[in-house]
């Protein structure tokens, strides 16, 4: 079995490259692209990479963090469109091809944190 973090760091370089042929050869053909905050799904990697590339703005993607184990990796990314900031928590599964067959990803808003724990935690 492929290493599916290795898959995994192409696929997000693959991204940031723009390299669709490449990003499509880390995605299985009925992968499933999952985003629960705004429930959607998209089925498929045809559509999957449609999605990527019509997205709009000049976006730019830094892996910060990757953790795996057989057949599973989570990653944290920090992602750049225009002046615009975020991060992202991603989490893979592969197939038996060491390909990826399904993505969740969660794009947490920031917040402020509530009263009464100043004394606690320190602000960045």
């Amino acid at each position: 079995m492929t290493d599916l973090r290795k898959t995994v760091e192409r696929f997000w370089a693959a991204a940031e490259a723009r390299e669709w042929a490449a990003f499509a050869g880390t995605l299985s053909e009925d992968v499933v692209y999952t985003l629960p905050q705004t429930r959607e799904r998209i089925s498929g990697r045809e559509r999957f990479v449609q999605f990527n590339r019509e997205y709009p703005g000049d976006w730019h993607l830094r892996v910060e963090r990757v953790v795996a184990e057989p057949g599973q990796v989570a990653s944290w990314i920090h992602v750049r469109v225009g002046v615009e900031e975020m991060y992202a928590l991603s989490f893979f599964t592969g197939d038996g091809e060491g390909r990826i067959s399904a993505i969740t990803d969660f794009w947490p808003e920031p917040y402020e944190p509530p009263a009464g724990r100043e004394h606690l935690a320190e602000r960045y």
